[in-house]
């Protein structure tokens, strides 16, 4: 339970669900017509075109979901832990989500559907970015579990019942950064098509470096250096 926010988590949270929210819009709104920031959706779409024996359908919405999860692998190949502990490589992390974001970039202006690929690798990567912190589960990318979560705590505070505050503040942040993120992003493809998706390539590629500059200025976010064993020989 969380019991004090981080400024620096609240910031960052709420930036990269603002980022995720403008992606998933384009891609929606776009010629592809699918989600980028979520699965659960995706499945109900791909259970329907095995349904209706539609190939095409199968083969892009199945490689669109496994690019997900090959963003998801790729989180934790870089950084290596499901928990939220500072001076990991989230830094790395997020700069490899801002390539895959200007790749989509690049193949969704020639109308190829390997930018919904690249799109959905860069959200399945930031979305398992940060599982939890402080026994909290935090998803930056799609809004069911979350708003799954702030029902029950909205539900138990209610009924009398203790809740974690801050854990309630800090979700209800994603909730209306995604949402604002995705009012931005159809506003700007309907003026500027997928050039909205500059938006968060350049909200990730901040975030990349601020996360970097703090973690080594920052005590509050800097890693501790272990000290070396001296050995006697």
């Amino acid at each position: 339970m969380i019991t004090k926010l981080p400024r620096w988590i609240l910031w960052g949270g709420g930036v990269l669900a603002f980022s995720a929210g403008c992606v998933n819009t384009a891609a929606l709104i776009g010629f592809t017509n699918l989600s980028v920031s979520h699965v659960t959706g995706n499945v109900s779409f791909f259970s329907a075109a095995i349904a209706h024996f539609d190939i095409s359908s199968i083969f892009f919405i199945g490689a669109s979901l496994l690019s997900f999860l090959a963003g998801a692998i790729l989180s934790g190949f870089v950084i290596g832990q499901t928990s939220l502990r500072l001076g990991r490589s989230y830094g790395r992390a997020l700069y490899i989500e801002a390539a895959l974001l200007f790749i989509s970039y690049l193949l969704y202006q020639q109308h190829d559907y390997l930018g919904q690929l690249a799109a959905a690798m860069a959200c399945g990567l930031q979305n398992a970015m940060v599982a939890t912190y402080s026994g909290a589960v935090i998803r930056t990318t799609h809004l069911t579990g979350l708003t799954s979560d702030m029902g029950a705590a909205i539900g138990n505070w209610l009924a009398g019942r203790s809740i974690s505050k801050p854990t309630l503040g800090f979700q209800t942040i994603i909730w209306y950064c995604f949402f604002g993120g995705g009012v931005v992003g159809a506003f700007l493809y309907a003026r500027v098509g997928y050039g909205a998706l500059f938006v968060p390539i350049t909200i990730v590629l901040l975030a990349a470096f601020f996360y970097n500059y703090a973690s080594d200025n920052l005590p509050e976010v800097r890693q501790p250096r272990r000290k070396r064993r001296s050995s006697n020989r």
